[in-house]
């Protein structure tokens, strides 16, 4: 088990740092997307699997969509669509692929050995997360949210923005 926790956690801090290293938004998103994908694993070997599919579904899956919205609604026009075509190669796969593979069978060889047993603790279930969430953590969810949409509305003010002609984005001030 020590094993495939060391694999998993290097391909989590190698595609983080890809995430942060990569300048195009979309590959740095695919990155993180395996970077997720990897936590999951470490979740899973922990013995906590119920946190590892809230990792893949919430993170991998809702946020990724939300952050992938939002580069798109940023990214509109011919100039960009060019671009995305040039980037859009075969050989930009080639990081992710090989990351996502390493995942795929170190998931596939702990599903085939069974569940893990917990590392010094019990398993975490639906009911323990859901009691920390809405519990003492409570405060720190909705601050993410609020967090989450304040992002999402600045970035559909700046692309309002754009979209405007100059004459509407300039305020006049009163006499």
């Amino acid at each position: 088990m020590n094993t495939v926790f060391f694999i998993a956690a290097g391909v989590a801090v190698i595609s983080t740092l890809l995430v942060i290293c990569h300048s195009n938004a979309v590959h740095a998103l695919l990155y993180l997307i395996i970077s997720f994908s990897a936590v999951a694993v470490i979740f899973y070997l922990m013995g906590a699997p119920f946190v590892a599919a809230l990792e893949v579904i919430i993170y991998a899956g809702a946020i990724i969509v939300l952050f992938l919205f939002v580069v798109m609604m940023l990214n509109l026009g011919p100039v960009a669509t060019a671009q995305e075509k040039a980037w859009l190669q075969p050989r930009m796969w080639i990081g992710p692929s090989i990351l996502g593979a390493i995942l795929l069978a170190l998931t596939v060889s702990l599903l085939w050995r069974g569940a893990p047993t917990a590392a010094g603790g019990a398993e975490v279930g639906p009911r323990q997360v859901g009691a920390a969430l809405f519990g003492v953590y409570l405060l720190a969810v909705q601050l993410a949210a609020l967090l989450m949409l304040a992002g999402l509305v600045g970035a559909s003010h700046l692309r309002r923005r754009e979209l405007l002609p100059e004459s509407e984005t300039k305020t006049e001030l009163l006499p």
